[in-house]
């Protein structure tokens, strides 16, 4: 475990590591946790270092909420905690944090992964996204329950895998092993994904990239990927035909490949 002061209230943030070698560091999404990945370390724990990082406000870190809550004051909470030269790995939420990490630190980084994510979440003209009434039906939903809420978010999350229960049951029970998160990051969380754009800022991210998508995600549609291909010519993109939004659950072993031949490559070129 290793600890790194918070930038708004001088106390620790918490972040978990395991396994050995290059580092890989892995982010998580809206309501999880690092908790979300406990299945999916074993699968590269063996070639690769691995280091989860619990947003603030989610997991270990729910005390830590800075104020304004935004991916800007995320990504600058969670620099300190990366090993120098690590590939970023953000999941959903956590992707829009990796990017700006790409784009405001390049010498940060090694690389970028990002998986089941988007520089723009909310859909609008010409671009797929999630429904603004969707989201907006969350914020006031999570006003009343979160764990229904929760429950709603995880289901549309896994819908279209042919593993969706399990796919639900396996994170439900992976991230109650934590702690709640707050419920002002819950609220803010759902802000960013209505309202932040990193589209411009893509132009930026000068290192090696991948993007892993699902096509049967309805969050993050695959009618979108044209368009960030275009904002964003040099990442490789992969998409695999039967996973969701969460392919990592539902096809770990296939993720880990993919993640595996990405990273070893970043990281020979890296040494030449």
């Amino acid at each position: 475990m290793y600890t790194v002061k918070d930038l708004h209230t001088n106390t620790p943030l918490v972040t978990r590591t395991q396994g050995t070698g290059k580092d890989l560091v892995f982010i998580h999404g809206w309501g999880m946790n690092s908790g979300a990945f406990t299945s999916f370390i074993p699968y590269l724990s063996a070639d690769f270092r691995i280091t989860t990082i619990d947003l603030p406000g989610f997991g270990e870190n729910a005390a830590h909420v800075p104020t304004p809550y935004t991916v800007a004051n995320l990504s600058e909470m969670v620099a300190p905690l990366m090993p120098p030269q690590s590939i970023v790995v953000g999941w959903s939420l956590g992707g829009l944090v990796a990017q700006k990490l790409a784009a405001q630190r390049p010498n940060l980084l090694a690389g970028l992964v990002t998986i089941a994510s988007t520089p723009r979440f909310v859909a609008g003209p010409c671009w797929p996204g999630i429904a603004a009434d969707l989201l907006n039906m969350f914020k006031q939903q999570l006003e009343n329950n979160f764990s229904k809420t929760l429950e709603r978010f995880l289901a549309i999350q896994a819908m279209g895998s042919d593993t969706a229960k399990q796919d639900i049951k396996a994170i439900r029970e992976q991230i109650t092993e934590f702690p709640s998160p707050s419920e002002e990051a819950l609220k803010e969380g759902l802000h960013i994904l209505s309202c932040e754009d990193l589209r411009s800022e893509l132009k930026r991210i000068i290192v090696p990239t991948l993007r892993l998508y699902g096509r049967l995600d309805s969050l993050v549609p695959t009618s979108g990927i044209d368009r960030i291909c275009e904002l964003h010519p040099q990442a490789d993109t992969v998409v695999l035909p039967h996973a969701s939004h969460a392919p990592f659950i539902s096809h770990p072993q296939q993720t880990a490949d993919i993640l595996y031949s990405f990273a070893t490559n970043v990281y020979k070129q890296e040494a030449s």
